[in-house]
C-alpha cells in the first residue's frame, strides 16, 4: 500500500506538503526540536483535522486505518493490566485473544520477560518495548512511530532499528521520527528533514545529512570526536 499525502498542512505547526511514502522503506523523519515532526506523523495517521488529504493505495485512508499501526512518542500509562493484555489490545476491539501472535510481538521487542507484570510498574524504557509490540502484533501494512528508541538502552536501539528494517524486508512501510542523527542515517533508506513546520530536503540519508544541512537546521557539524556546534 503506497501512503500519499497532497497538501497536507497543520497550521501553524506544519506548512502544505505533499509525497508520497513507499512500503518496504524505512523513511526517517528528522529535525531539530519543534520541527513539526510530531505534528506530522499525526496527520500522516489521520488524527486531528486540517488542510490536505491522506490516501492508502488512492483510497481515502479511513476506508483502511486498519492497515496502519501509530506510536505516540507519550510513554506514559496508568492502566493497571498486564503487558501482553495491552498487546493485545493491538489486534483491534473485540478481536479474538491470540496468544501466539501476543507472544512473537512481545518477542520481537524483547520484552517477552515482563509479559506477566502490569505496565503502571514497568521502567520507561521497558513500557516503550510493550508499547512497540502493540504497535506490531497485527502486522499492519504502516507503521508511523514517534521516537521510538527513546529512553532505550544502547542495545536495545540498534535491535529495535533492526526489527524495524525486517518489517520493511517483509513489505510494511515504516515512518520513523528520529533524533540520533547517526542511527538515522544508518538504519533509513529515506530521510524528511524538516525545519520550522516546512520539509527542507528529501532523500537518500547521504543526500539530507550534507554539511550544508546539518549547519543550517541543526547548527553543528561532524567533527573529529562526533558532532560539534557548527
Amino acid at each position: 500500500m503506497t501512503l500519499t499525502a497532497t497538501a497536507l498542512a497543520r497550521p501553524p505547526m506544519l506548512a502544505p506538503l505533499s509525497l508520497t511514502l513507499a512500503p518496504g522503506q524505512v523513511t526517517g523523519l528528522i529535525g531539530p526540536n519543534g520541527a513539526g515532526k510530531t505534528t506530522l506523523l499525526r496527520a500522516l495517521a489521520g488524527l486531528g483535522t486540517g488542510p490536505g488529504s491522506i490516501t492508502l493505495d488512492g483510497a481515502p485512508l479511513r476506508q483502511s486505518a486498519r492497515s496502519l499501526a501509530w506510536l505516540p512518542a507519550d510513554r506514559d500509562i496508568a492502566w493497571p493490566m498486564r503487558a501482553d493484555a495491552l498487546v493485545q489490545l493491538g489486534l483491534g476491539p473485540g478481536a479474538a485473544a491470540d496468544p501466539a501472535a501476543v507472544a512473537a510481538a512481545l518477542a520481537a521487542a524483547d520484552a517477552q520477560d515482563f509479559a506477566a507484570r502490569r505496565v503502571d510498574t514497568l521502567s520507561t524504557g521497558e513500557r516503550a518495548r510493550v508499547l512497540l509490540a502493540r504497535a506490531l502484533v497485527a502486522r499492519p501494512a504502516w507503521l508511523l512511530l514517534d521516537e521510538p528508541v527513546a529512553n532505550l538502552d544502547p542495545w536495545h536501539r540498534l535491535h529495535i532499528m533492526a526489527l524495524l528494517r525486517a518489517e520493511a524486508a517483509r513489505g510494511a512501510g515504516v515512518v520513523v521520527a528520529l533524533h540520533d542523527l547517526d542511527l538515522a542515517r544508518a538504519s533509513c533508506d529515506r530521510l524528511l528533514l524538516l525545519h520550522q513546520g516546512r520539509l527542507v530536503a528529501d532523500g537518500a540519508p547521504d543526500a539530507v545529512l550534507t554539511p550544508d544541512n546539518l549547519a543550517a537546521v541543526f547548527r553543528i557539524r561532524a567533527g573529529p570526536a562526533g558532532w560539534a556546534p557548527a
